[in-house]
């Protein structure tokens, strides 16, 4: 008769389960181990890591992106002479992507937490490589395409600064329990006093951050100007296809103040509303002059002009994704559009009491209109019967032969060009409008118009830097923001940056001390319970051995009531948790 008694009980760990076997196909309890990850392994973290933070600002980057999405798929469009709304496959694989870094992610930490060691799967290597190519290929190729929209990211850190500070903040404070337990749990190397350097230095940084921020809408609400006046640029193009007067009259039906449109000046001398140097976009030229569809749109004659389709592409490719929105009316009314003249624009400005910014293009020097376009825009304005104190336009030259009419310009200048060249107005692009140069602008009694302005969050921000107007692709969202889409004081601001640093100081000390005394606690109690039986399974744990990991799963028996004969066999068996041993051929 044999009493047997195992050495160790196991626990069923579902969880610890799950977590090694979704990041390494390691769902067998002999399959894992608790000794340090290898340097390969570490390399494969590290790539993980990049993947992470690479993907992460790419994320962001298409979010607060999405103001210029339509410039995108222009820019697009003149590379490849093909109208497609590209954003949608970016944004698609970039969903699919940054949600699986991620998941991987919060398994690798949840290793380190556990104590488990790391053993990335092949697929997910593979995986992790063909995104970090991915995402580095699509990094390249906007820079290279669309490399001035860069500069939205400075600019949206105005508006989400203080609640990415917060973010920040808090992860990293989490991350301080994975800190403290790599630092104070293993033994000192010189690896993890520059890990928990590197760790003090960010966590100050974050401390101290907010004294590098800029952010407009810091203030007393008390000084906060009237709401910018919304331009319908091109109308509405998100609604009705652009420079139509189906497009400006539901610009004026949103709430638009003044139109903005792109003029081209006809072989014959007629103004006409057209953004591209073709008609192959916005017009059914295709059908009509297939062997001109390439030529410059200001070489065809107004008959010409006039007998293409404006409207039927809107429906057909649908670039904003809302033509399903219209009725049946609607859809006809678009259908049906021809292309506009600038004379049936000032007369609905007009009829509408509002205002007009034109952006003319000048005609290329072999043009016969070269030299007479200004005049021709004159004599749309004067045939319009709109007041010319009403109509701004662009380019700022031959002021001295141009008189009555307010003229802009397109470009950053200093205050002395301003007055040397007699400005009284500038339209500038949001990325070359600081909230410094703004504030110089007014204070010196000059106009700034900023374009283009879909979004919610770059509206707030202007309208707190005190921005006159803005010109908007998406008068009918703009049209819902009544006010600032968050507003604080410089006090009430402090309070909360102090509190959350306190707050995280607190917790991270907090962390480092529960650490520490629970790692004293436990060292001292292993002293205390130390028996053959533990240091022999504790030296067995620490073999990588394969053969050892199997035989961790096996139970050895504690003692015999009689010693074992010589004709006695002693064999282990898994099962039930008991060693068995054969005498004499028998089992018991």
């Amino acid at each position: 008769m044999v009493k047997h008694q195992p050495l160790q009980v196991y626990e069923k760990q579902v969880f610890v389960s799950f977590v090694t076997g979704i990041y390494g196909c390691r769902w067998k309890r002999y399959q894992r181990s608790q000794d340090d990850s290898s340097r390969w392994e570490c390399t494969w973290f590290f790539l993980l890591c990049s993947s992470f933070f690479l993907l992460l600002f790419w994320t962001y980057f298409w979010l607060v992106a999405q103001n210029d999405f339509n410039e995108f798929n222009w820019s697009v469009y003149n590379l490849s002479g093909e109208w497609r709304d590209e954003t949608i496959p970016i944004l698609a694989s970039t969903t699919v992507g940054f949600s699986y870094i991620t998941f991987l992610m919060i398994l690798a930490l949840f290793h380190i937490s556990l104590g488990q060691q790391l053993n990335l799967y092949w697929v997910h290597k593979i995986g992790v490589l063909a995104t970090l190519l991915t995402t580095i290929s699509g990094v390249v190729s906007v820079d290279d395409i669309w490399g001035d929209e860069w500069d939205i990211l400075f600019i949206s850190l105005q508006a989400t600064a203080p609640f990415l500070h917060l973010g920040a903040l808090a992860t990293v404070t989490a991350v301080s329990w994975l800190i403290a337990g790599y630092v104070i749990r293993r033994e000192r190397t010189t690896f993890q006093v520059i890990v928990l350097l590197i760790y003090i230095i960010i966590l100050l940084a974050l401390y101290l951050a907010p004294l590098m921020f800029t952010c407009p809408c810091i203030m007393d609400r008390h000084g906060l100007r009237p709401r910018p006046d919304i331009i319908g640029r091109r109308g509405a193009p998100m609604l009705a296809p652009e420079n139509t007067m189906v497009s400006f009259n539901r610009a004026l039906q949103h709430g638009a103040s003044s139109l903005q449109a792109d003029v081209t000046i006809s072989v014959d001398g007629v103004p006409f509303l057209m953004r591209d140097h073709t008609l192959r976009r916005t017009t059914d030229v295709r059908k009509i002059f297939p062997s001109r569809q390439f030529e410059d749109s200001s070489f065809f004659n107004w008959t010409e002009i006039r007998s293409l389709n404006a409207g039927q592409w809107f429906l057909e490719n649908d670039p904003y994704w809302t033509a399903d929105t219209l009725t049946a009316r609607d859809r006809s009314r678009i259908a049906n559009q021809t292309v506009c003249s600038l004379v049936e624009m000032l007369r609905l400005a007009a009829r509408a009491n509002s205002s007009a910014l034109l952006s003319i293009r000048k005609p290329p020097p072999e043009h016969p209109r070269y030299r007479n376009w200004f005049m021709d825009t004159l004599w749309a304005v004067q045939k319009a019967g709109i007041s010319s104190k009403r109509v701004t336009w662009t380019p700022d030259t031959d002021r001295g032969r141009v008189r009555g009419l307010q003229q802009t310009a397109h470009e950053k200048l200093s205050m002395e060009e301003i007055k040397q060249r007699g400005i009284t107005s500038l339209t500038l692009h949001y990325s070359k409008a600081s909230h410094k140069d703004i504030q110089e602008y007014l204070a010196n009694n000059v106009s700034v118009t900023v374009y283009p302005v879909n979004v919610p969050w770059l509206y707030s921000i202007l309208w707190c830097s005190g921005v006159p107007s803005v010109s908007s692709d998406a008068p009918q969202v703009l049209r819902k923001v009544p006010y600032p889409i968050w507003l604080m004081s410089q006090n009430a601001y402090n309070f909360i940056w102090m509190s959350s640093d306190l707050v995280s100081l607190a917790v991270v000390v907090g962390i480092f001390s529960f650490q520490n005394y629970h790692t004293i606690r436990w060292r001292m109690s292993g002293m205390q319970n130390c028996n053959p039986e533990q240091i022999m399974l504790s030296a067995v744990t620490r073999t990588s051995s394969r053969d050892v990991n199997i035989m961790k799963e096996k139970l050895i028996f504690s003692e015999l009531n009689n010693g074992l004969s010589s004709t006695e066999e002693l064999s282990l068996f898994p099962e039930n948790g008991y060693v068995r041993y054969s005498h004499g051929g028998h089992n018991r």
